[in-house]
């Protein structure tokens, strides 16, 4: 990795590594967060890492999301269907809520996501019915569809003023990677038993940083 000045250097860094979380975490020089400097973070005259979020994601050939732990990251399209694999355990969705293991709640986010294609979080929200007085935990379901790599964030989308500047907090746009790559896109990788891709992860990782443990990869890899 190189220092991070501009969302092109992201971008590279998702390509040349695979994977890239935002925050800093147990294995050291592996985020978003060590190479930018700290100036950059809240500079008020030019974008930084937050606003860079968005183009990246626009660059093409990776994907965004809560992935690592439940924090924000990228993984390049190479390396997402592998991880896919080994985060979904081979299931696709339906598949996974037909044997027990996801919630009615999880489904009905999920479902109502793919139908539409894509949906800003408040669009999320009011369809499904959480705001006052309606469903609750939707952070906590949304964090682990994301986790489960059935929903990435698609874009960032900001409040504009009356001159067309943007301001604020990008809100998140979320969508599923099939919707992004193709259906077909994670077929080929379910051909494959999830240990298999699970080593494949680790192994890459292990190349990358020989002094991670395999603590450190679990917990922000399963």
């Amino acid at each position: 990795m190189k220092e991070i000045q501009r969302a092109e250097d992201i971008w590279r860094g998702v390509q040349e590594l695979g994977f890239l979380p935002f925050f800093q975490n147990g294995i050291k020089g592996f985020s978003v967060e060590e190479w930018t400097p700290r100036q950059l973070w809240f500079s008020e005259r030019e974008p930084g890492p937050w606003e860079w979020k968005g183009p990246v994601i626009r660059m093409g050939e990776c994907f965004y999301g809560k992935f690592f732990a439940g924090k924000a990251g990228f993984v390049s399209r190479e390396w997402f269907p592998a991880f896919a694999n080994y985060r979904r355990d081979g299931y696709d969705f339906d598949a996974l809520y037909e044997d027990g293991k996801a919630a009615r709640k999880d489904k009905y986010i999920y479902d109502t996501v793919a139908e539409n294609g894509s949906l800003l979080t408040g669009e999320l929200k009011k369809k499904c019915n959480y705001g006052k007085g309606g469903n609750k935990g939707f952070e906590t379901i949304i964090t682990r569809l994301q986790m489960e790599t059935y929903l990435v964030v698609e874009d960032f989308e900001y409040m504009r003023d009356k001159a067309g500047n943007t301001y604020g907090w990008g809100v998140a746009r979320y969508s599923t990677p099939e919707k992004l790559a193709g259906e077909g896109f994670l077929s080929g990788e379910y051909k494959k038993e999830p240990e298999e891709s699970r080593r494949a992860v680790h192994g890459h990782m292990k190349k990358l940083f020989p002094e991670a443990s395999e603590k450190q990869l679990l917990k922000l890899f399963r």
